[in-house]
């Protein structure tokens, strides 16, 4: 059998919390990350970038970034995967997402959008602004 790694969670309960709050706002995220990135990162091709590299743990730290809406980046910033991988072990240790505000927030309670864009309970007023603002610019 091939060598493949295993997955296994830094905090599985908050994690999967916020990988369902990416599935049901923002489904080309959620897709791409489970018909794309999972079987990559099984199958030992990581991707994104290296942030931290761990020599004494043999560990390697990466930051994915995932396909998001132009203007959900914009307003809330790119989904980005951070999971660290044990290269003796062949783990991939996932660890969190961001970003977390919205995400854990989305998942909580349910959101509304505005112009098509999750707006945050907490922050409504500022989010609409800043949606306003983007696509004055843009005309």
């Amino acid at each position: 059998m091939k060598d493949t790694y295993l997955f296994d969670y830094v905090n599985e309960n908050e994690f999967k919390k916020l990988e369902r709050s990416i599935k049901k706002y923002n489904m080309l995220a959620y897709k791409q990350l489970y018909f794309k990135y999972y079987p990559s990162l099984k199958s030992g091709k990581f991707l994104g970038k290296i942030i931290d590299k761990n020599s004494s743990n043999n560990t390697t730290t990466y930051e994915l970034k995932l396909a998001t809406d132009t203007m959900f980046a914009k307003v809330h910033g790119t989904i980005r995967l951070y999971y660290i991988v044990y290269e003796k072990e062949k783990i991939v240790m996932l660890d969190k997402f961001e970003p977390i505000e919205i995400l854990s927030e989305g998942h909580a309670s349910e959101l509304v959008t505005y112009k098509g864009v999750m707006v945050s309970k907490q922050h409504a007023d500022k989010d609409m602004f800043k949606i306003n603002l983007l696509n004055m610019i843009d005309k």
